[in-house]
């Protein structure tokens, strides 16, 4: 099943995901609850082709710009112990393929963390397109998936009582895009 861009309203051509109004999330679990964290520097684009199944995208996130509310704990998430960011100071996602499977939106690509590349499936929900006060054409996605950040070489933890550790393995990922036509 192919979908055309003129058919959701979209211009074929780049549109620049705009960090102002856009955010990258995670969530791990921490103990016996979740931690709730974000990356505020990020570069990307999204080349819109006339079949969407045709296009890609393209994202930079500056692993040295996560914040989780707590200042100790972004260092030691900077450290060698975990993102390594003196020497892997990004992470990238590169775009493998578009489809739809069960009605749903899916985005095949490949994550680059501390040079280890894995691929990720993220289901990426449209949410429309409008003209923004500036001048500007603005489309909005939801994209979600998950990662094992032990596939990516993160094997930093704390064994607790029992069978328990500090951090679990698998981290969600959730992304609100703003893209603007370029």
């Amino acid at each position: 099943m192919s979908v055309t861009a003129a058919e959701l309203g979209l211009t074929a051509g780049t549109w620049n995901i705009d960090p102002a109004h856009s955010e990258v999330t995670f969530t791990i679990r921490h103990l016996m609850s979740k931690v709730r964290g974000s990356f505020t520097e990020f570069t990307g684009a999204i080349e819109v082709a006339d079949d969407v199944l045709a296009s890609t995208a393209t994202a930079e996130i500056s692993l040295a710009s996560i914040d989780t509310r707590n200042a100790d704990r972004d260092g030691h998430v900077r450290s060698a112990d975990i993102l390594d960011v003196e020497n892997h100071p990004t992470m990238k996602f590169e775009t493998k393929g578009v489809r739809i499977e069960g009605g749903k939106n899916q985005v095949d690509g490949e994550l680059t963390i501390k040079n280890i590349s894995r691929p990720v499936t993220l289901e990426v929900e449209f949410n429309g397109i409008g003209e923004d006060p500036w001048g500007g054409t603005r489309a909005g996605f939801t994209a979600t998936g998950s990662i094992s950040r032990k596939e990516y070489g993160i094997e930093f933890n704390v064994p607790l009582a029992g069978d328990k550790a500090l951090l679990g393995d698998k981290v969600d990922v959730q992304l609100e895009i703003q893209a603007v036509r370029a």
